[in-house]
């Protein structure tokens, strides 16, 4: 049997959020202030007693997720994960608990990823619509078909659970493809309350803002292998993990591939480590035979 550990990634996020390992651990605690004086703002404030709209701003919820999760995982005894993935800005945390990246630069990148993106967004106003009951390959069919007459952007970002598909675009690309999907037999089709169009092209220069940053951190050989977003496979080679990364922004999250090859190579335990229970509610529905729980 081999134990996997998830993160989960943007939306996860709730007020009070790691404030009983505060209270609880002198670890956490010191992690939390650590965080805070990396950040230059008391993060830890915010997730324990902040409103929903304060939680949602991009700078906020991806290093509070972040640290959450990491946080989360480093309370489990002697947690020793045979492979690790994360939803998106969960890859990052994934990265942390398989030894690729140390907790200071990881929580550095993911605040600059943070900050890049919210100004890609404000560069492009766009958007994402969940996609429900249609097979992947219609959903990739209409993005493409939508892309092709009427020359806007949008594609497949987050490959969530069979029949369940996110699409990310321009406006315009998004509006013309839900009516297309909805026509096509799609039980929901429904746009987002995101301000961006994440995992998309309209992400590139978020892209660019990140790699430089990536390219000047210190990457480490895993003690395990993590099954990277865009790739959906397992990754070991530290230069190979960087470029996946680079590429994560742009990319579509395969996490319904991710999860059936981790199975496929022997995952039959998954542990999701962080805010909510999102992921364990997605691998349950990949393949019910699985063992899930989480560390919240």
């Amino acid at each position: 049997m081999k134990h996997a550990f998830v993160f989960p990634g943007q939306g996860s996020q709730f007020t009070g959020m790691g404030k009983s390992h505060y209270d609880q651990s002198v670890f956490a605690k010191k992690l939390f202030e650590q965080a805070n004086e990396i950040l230059g703002f008391r993060i830890s404030d915010i997730m324990f007693s902040g409103t929903e709209a304060e939680l949602k701003q991009t700078n906020v919820t991806q290093p509070a997720v972040f640290l959450h999760s990491i946080v989360a995982y480093r309370t489990i005894e002697d947690a020793k994960p045979d492979m690790v993935a994360g939803h998106s800005l969960g890859e990052f945390s994934s990265l942390v608990a398989n030894g690729t990246l140390s907790f200071e630069d990881a929580l550095q990148l993911v605040a600059l990823r943070a900050s890049a993106m919210q100004k890609a967004c404000e560069i492009n106003p766009s958007t994402m619509a969940a996609i429900i009951n249609l097979s992947d390959e219609q959903v990739e069919n209409i993005c493409k078909q939508v892309q092709e007459e009427t020359g806007e952007i949008v594609v497949p970002a987050n490959y969530n659970s069979p029949g369940q598909l996110v699409i990310s675009g321009s406006l315009k690309g998004i509006e013309v493809a839900c009516e297309s999907m909805k026509a096509a037999g799609a039980k929901r089709a429904l746009v987002l309350p995101v301000g961006g169009a994440f995992h998309s092209p309209l992400m590139d220069p978020a892209r660019k803002e990140l790699q430089e940053a990536i390219e000047k951190t210190t990457f480490h050989n895993p003690v395990c292998p993590v099954y990277q977003n865009v790739v959906a496979k397992p990754v070991r080679d530290k230069d190979e993990i960087k470029e996946n990364l680079i590429a994560q922004l742009t990319g579509a999250v395969r996490w319904t591939q991710s999860v059936q090859a981790m199975i496929e190579n022997g995952a039959s335990k998954f542990t999701e480590a962080g805010p909510g229970k999102v992921l364990q509610g997605l691998i349950q529905k990949i393949d019910k035979t699985t063992e899930v729980d989480g560390v919240s």
